[in-house]
């Protein structure tokens, strides 16, 4: 029986197993790793929002270290943190071709969003990759008297600030026509609930982007964008810091929460997101990346 027609190819080809086999037979077949050309985001334009420090931040510094040509961080302060601004230097001394560029914008504005991608579409010719990274977590409130404004204000950042984002950058990815990949930054919070903790709010929100990802997964996969959600777990930024810092016992009962032991440090997702941004993610798409510790494992 002779084997299935083969529906898509890398442009890396041949790689792998099927390089491999070709080396066998091909004695001027000089072999090359590829696993680090998958990984590549050589020239490549990325937005990602919430990127003036935290997660934000140390995403879009993980991919200007992938070769990414320009990555845009959007955050709503006026001017950048110290914390940017020092990333972006360490950014030229790479040497790599990539840069960091800082836009002050509310993600709560689609039009704004919108029109501010439609003016990076027009400076670099491309649009490869989003990070919606933006988000909000308010105090523990009691969800029977939790009050409309404050839910309505995380709700506003979390979900549709997220759904603006991902808006924006994938009609660039669609007038390029190149496809691209997606990342909306949900929480663990979105598929269980933090014990002791009434943010109901917080989960209600990135329960949302779930289920955004696949739907907009499923819309945009023929045009070869992808989308996929990630939901990390406990991580030490300076929102959860805001807890911990005053709370100290708070650090030993959530790193008792997983089978690690431990919190999560941000620079662990550096990988998981270049991977999502990259070639070497192409066949993943409507997934949720779980990088948590373990937690969901008991």
């Amino acid at each position: 029986m002779a084997p299935p027609p083969v529906q898509s190819i890398s442009p890396l080809a041949p790689i792998g197993v099927t390089a491999a086999l070709q080396a066998a037979t091909d004695p001027d077949f000089k072999p090359k790793p590829k696993i680090f050309d998958e990984f590549a985001l050589t020239d490549r334009v990325g937005i990602v929002s919430g990127g003036n420090r935290g997660l934000g931040l140390e995403m879009a510094l993980a991919l200007c270290e992938a070769g990414a040509r320009a990555i845009y961080c959007f955050d709503l302060p006026a001017s950048p943190s110290d914390e940017w601004t020092k990333s972006c230097e360490y950014v030229k001394r790479l040497e790599n071709g990539s840069r960091l560029e800082y836009v002050s914008i509310d993600v709560r504005d689609q039009k704004a969003l919108w029109k501010k991608a439609d003016e990076i579409g027009d400076r670099e010719q491309r649009m490869d990759v989003c990070v919606a990274a933006a988000g909000i977590l308010k105090s523990h409130t009691d969800c029977l008297t939790y009050p409309e404004e404050q839910f309505k204000d995380v709700m506003d950042v979390n979900t549709n600030g997220v759904f603006y984002t991902a808006q924006a950058a994938g009609q660039q990815m669609r007038r390029f026509g190149k496809g691209g990949s997606i990342i909306l930054i949900a929480s663990m919070s979105g598929s269980i609930t933090n014990k002791d903790h009434a943010w109901v709010s917080y989960n209600t929100s990135k329960s949302a982007v779930l289920q955004m990802a696949r739907s907009m997964a499923c819309e945009l996969g023929p045009e070869k964008i992808r989308v996929n959600s990630l939901s990390p777990g406990h991580i030490y930024t300076s929102m959860t810091a805001a807890y911990l810092d005053t709370q100290p016992h708070l650090l030993e009962k959530w790193s008792n929460l997983n089978p690690l032991g431990r919190i999560g440090r941000p620079d662990e997702l550096r990988g998981v997101i270049a991977w999502l941004a990259s070639d070497a993610s192409s066949f993943c798409t409507g997934s949720d990346i779980l990088v948590s510790g373990g937690h969901h494992a008991w």
